[in-house]
């Protein structure tokens, strides 16, 4: 007999049920892959932050070269560091996934 306790309403049969939890414990073992799914959207923000930093540094750079202030290029000179840092970091994050993915 087909139980009909699913909350979509779709009957299955007791082999599939299993085979459905059996999917569902495995997956809840993937430490990794909960804490992914707990925050889907954690890096969406870092390519908005290098362009940013990347276009103020930049900006400062060539300001500095053309009036010499001194004041300018120690800000681009403390910008610059952070901007490579991120950057760096978001090279890096496509390589890490492609590596978990590799058994």
């Amino acid at each position: 007999m087909e139980n009909r306790n699913d909350p979509d309403g779709i009957a299955l049969s007791s082999y599939e049920r299993l085979s459905l939890l059996l999917i569902e414990a495995e997956l809840r073992q993937d430490r990794h892959l909960v804490r992914r799914m707990r925050h889907p959207g954690a890096r969406p923000w870092l390519s908005m932050s290098v362009a940013a930093l990347t276009c103020a540094s930049l900006l400062l750079l060539v300001t500095g070269i053309l009036t010499t202030n001194l004041a300018v290029l120690w800000c681009f000179t403390a910008l610059w560091p952070v901007t490579l840092l991120l950057a760096f970091r978001l090279l890096r994050h496509p390589a890490d996934a492609e590596a978990r993915t590799r058994p």
